[in-house]
């Protein structure tokens, strides 16, 4: 084996490993599991739109639960 076919197989594998990264970055992005997406500063329209939320959810739960109730006793 010379010297050419050794280079030319670590510059394989390097730029394998780069192209693999890369996809998975992407892959990452699109499907919001981003590293630095829990890093960056809330807005205060955005605590606020989460808290509405949180409201909703919590009504609707205890909605479910006085419907089950309700249909557990008749």
């Amino acid at each position: 084996m010379n010297i050419e076919s050794i280079f030319n197989m670590i510059v394989r594998r390097l730029v394998g490993r780069a192209v693999n990264k890369g996809v998975d970055a992407g892959i990452n992005a699109v499907a919001g599991r981003g590293i630095g997406r829990g890093n960056r500063p809330v807005t205060p329209a955005e605590a606020e739109e989460r808290a509405e939320r949180e409201r909703i959810r919590t009504m609707r739960q205890e909605r479910r639960a006085r419907r089950a109730q309700r249909d557990q006793r008749s």
